[in-house]
């Protein structure tokens, strides 16, 4: 999950918890838990991007390219 889907997430989290209702959908439906428990996702989604992307860059700085420049035999 990317930075933009986590930022999507604790977006309409905080809608969910903050902007509607909570018995919009009537007793049985917590919308306010739902928004909180997007809210949670979207700030691990957040800090696991922040953390995992230094990572993902190092893996074409370890390749080592040996090329030989030896003109063919005629």
């Amino acid at each position: 999950m990317g930075v933009g889907v986590s930022i999507f997430f604790l977006t309409l989290g905080a809608i969910l918890r903050f902007a509607i209702e909570p018995d919009v959908l009537g007793e049985n439906v917590h919308i306010d838990v739902i928004g909180l428990i997007f809210m949670i996702v979207g700030a691990v989604g957040i800090v696991l991007s922040v953390v995992l992307a230094p990572k993902r860059g190092q893996t074409s700085e370890d390749r080592l390219m040996h090329r030989e420049n030896n003109p063919p035999d005629v």
